[in-house]
């Protein structure tokens, strides 16, 4: 698959995502590395190591994987994550993602959405605990807008009685009880991020 093959919206903001990514991982500290990411047990190290996995692993491998972590793709990422951060170096890890910016990658059943979606989430687990800036609130309308109540049970979340409503785009969540929040806040919240908040 080549770029002028899947010149989609979703398409565009994954490279463009991917290129913020790298260009804020490039500037980090090895202390920044070794920060503790919004993903429990996984510093940003782990983060990045699992975001660029897709782009390292070889079919066969993530199978094989996948059956010794008896079929739970959580335990095959959390296995791999920490395999990968020990035998690659932070600079070994930032060009795992400079030089896929452009990977055609695709999570199964996905869809170019799924990537975007994959790639934003993670990269607000690595921005928000650094302090740094998050992608673009259009960027993440896009993911909401792709997002299904299947997605929100994946992460537990149930928002019965509740709506929550972005103030900088255009971004309706739910019904019942309107809640404001930015887009950013409201994908960290759909996502378990964030403390669902109260009625």
């Amino acid at each position: 698959m080549t770029d002028t093959d899947n010149r989609t919206p979703e398409r565009e903001h994954t490279i463009a995502e991917r290129e913020r990514l790298a260009n804020l991982l490039a500037g980090l500290t090895p202390a920044q590395w070794a920060m503790p990411s919004l993903c429990d047990g996984w510093r940003i190290r782990e983060v990045v190591a699992h975001m660029t996995m897709p782009y390292r692993t070889r079919t066969p491998s993530f199978l094989a994987g996948l059956i010794a972590a008896r079929f739970s793709f959580d335990r095959y990422a959390d296995k791999a994550a920490h395999r990968d951060t020990a035998r690659l170096s932070d600079v070994e890890l930032l060009a795992a993602l400079r030089d896929n910016v452009r990977h055609p990658w695709r999570p199964p059943g996905g869809g170019a959405a799924g990537a975007l979606s994959h790639d934003v989430i993670h990269g607000l687990d690595i921005t928000e605990p650094l302090g740094l800036a998050s992608a673009p609130p259009e960027r993440i309308a896009m993911v909401l807008h792709s997002s299904t109540p299947k997605s929100f049970a994946y992460f537990g979340i149930d928002l019965t009685g509740r709506q929550l409503r972005a103030d900088d785009a255009e971004v309706v969540i739910g019904s019942g009880t309107p809640i404001i929040m930015s887009a950013k806040d409201i994908l960290l919240t759909v996502t378990g991020r964030h403390p669902l908040p109260a009625n």
